[in-house]
């Protein structure tokens, strides 16, 4: 049996991992062209060696778009076992990765726990993890701390870690002189500049990167390079700390490659509607087609309570021009955490765009169901209608819920033998067309 390290590493060595063999058939492409686009890092397969149970799946532009679920406990919100039901309701409703962002309590063994019972991806961000691992507040953390977190989720079988490596001291100058309205809102963004701020260091991974390289090497640990700096606010979108901050994830992407660790580079959360294909532009220029994994975007800050909407408008534009995995968004998002229903809604908002997207992009086989459901409806088949529908079990609900009064099949409650479908239908046939 031939030897590697990572996806990457077969890649580059023409080996065919059982993992590139699955994406392929899925994505309805050769091995030998997915073989490709991994060995160059414009496809990643996340796949941990300690994550057994997995469904392996790919991500990068040429490929259908993903979606990431962000669940986890918080102080507030202790139960585990409800998280745990949201991961199950959010693989069966088509979410390829499930981020566990847990803030509270002993997190290593819901995190085991994912990477042995769920097929999707997992990841993780070892830096929210690193004050509840060790229980010392943050500026008693040592450099080597947050290293060794790092390698704890690798040894637990995560699929990729988030690491905020583009932030460094240099930042913490361009946040004090351009003086954003949001500042940093990243959370994992937000730890490392107060570390920073607090010790007078250096980003420890920033500058232990080649030892954090080493670890996901080991592991075939994909890094999701975060975007501490990601405006928060439509106003910050696109700004020098924003810019700055991309290119140097750049340099990052390029030192991964030369260690054989998938990469993929996350975008940018608030954006105003015409600035996000020049953003996904300027991301595949200088992280050389890195999949770009998005959070959102938002395409506007004033609709608390419907955040799965404005995600869903920016995510479709932000894929069909080039980000490959989207962050789902809930109606929960920036209000509170997500409850069973908010993660249905955010899941079916973020489904959208990105068939929407896939649709736009031509990707193989996307648009197979929309062509069979457009068959249903003009045969008017309720049944095969639901069949093809993102969610069944809304669309049939609703039908029966508002059924016509009298037994017309044929019709629904809204247009009754006013159907156009229905007109046309026996008009063609010849038929005489009864309306009252």
């Amino acid at each position: 049996m031939e030897h590697y390290t990572t996806q990457m590493d077969a890649a580059r060595k023409g080996i065919v991992t059982e993992e590139l063999k699955i994406v392929a058939e899925k994505e309805h492409m050769e091995t030998a062209a997915l073989q490709k686009l991994v060995a160059e890092g414009k496809a990643v397969i996340c796949a941990n060696k300690g994550h057994t149970c997995l469904n392996p799946e790919g991500v990068g532009s040429m490929l259908r778009t993903k979606i990431n679920v962000n669940l986890g406990v918080s102080r507030d919100c202790k139960d585990y076992d409800m998280e745990m039901l949201k991961v199950m309701r959010a693989v069966d409703m088509g979410a390829e990765a499930i981020m566990d962002l847990s803030s509270h309590g002993d997190t290593r063994p819901f995190r085991r726990k994912l990477t042995s019972e769920c097929p999707a991806m997992i990841g993780t961000v070892p830096v929210y993890d690193s004050v509840i691992h060790y229980q010392r507040d943050l500026a008693e953390l040592t450099a080597k701390d947050f290293v060794d977190v790092v390698r704890l989720h690798a040894e637990d079988g995560v699929d990729f870690v988030t690491l905020h490596c583009g932030i460094t001291r240099k930042t913490i100058e361009q946040i004090k002189a351009h003086r954003r309205k949001m500042n940093i809102v990243s959370r994992g963004g937000s730890l490392v500049f107060a570390w920073m701020s607090m010790t007078g260091e250096e980003n420890p991974f920033y500058e232990y990167y080649d030892e954090i390289l080493e670890i996901c090497e080991k592991h075939d640990v994909t890094i999701s390079l975060g975007d501490a700096c990601r405006p928060g606010c439509l106003a910050d979108a696109t700004d020098v700390c924003q810019i700055e901050e991309l290119v140097r994830l750049g340099e990052l992407t390029k030192r991964a490659w030369n260690h054989n660790v998938q990469v993929m580079v996350e975008g940018p959360g608030h954006v105003p509607l015409d600035q996000i294909a020049a953003n996904m532009k300027v991301q595949n220029s200088i992280c050389m087609g890195a999949p770009f994994y998005v959070l959102g975007p938002l395409v506007t800050d004033i609709a608390p309570g419907y955040d799965h909407i404005t995600g869903a408008i920016g995510g479709a534009v932000a894929a069909m021009h080039g980000a490959a995995f989207l962050c789902y968004v809930t109606p929960a998002e920036h209000l509170a955490l997500p409850n069973v229903d908010d993660v249905k809604q955010g899941i079916i908002a973020s489904k959208i765009a990105a068939h929407a997207a896939d649709i736009a992009k031509g990707i193989p086989g996307a648009r197979d169901m929309d062509d069979r459901m457009a068959e249903a409806r003009r045969e008017l088949d309720w049944e095969r209608q639901f069949d093809c529908a993102i969610d069944q079990e809304t669309a049939r609900a609703i039908r029966e819920s508002r059924s016509p009064e009298e037994d017309h099949s044929d019709t629904c409650s809204m247009c009754g033998k006013f159907c156009a479908v229905r007109s046309m239908n026996r008009a063609l046939r010849g038929e005489h067309i009864d309306i009252l």
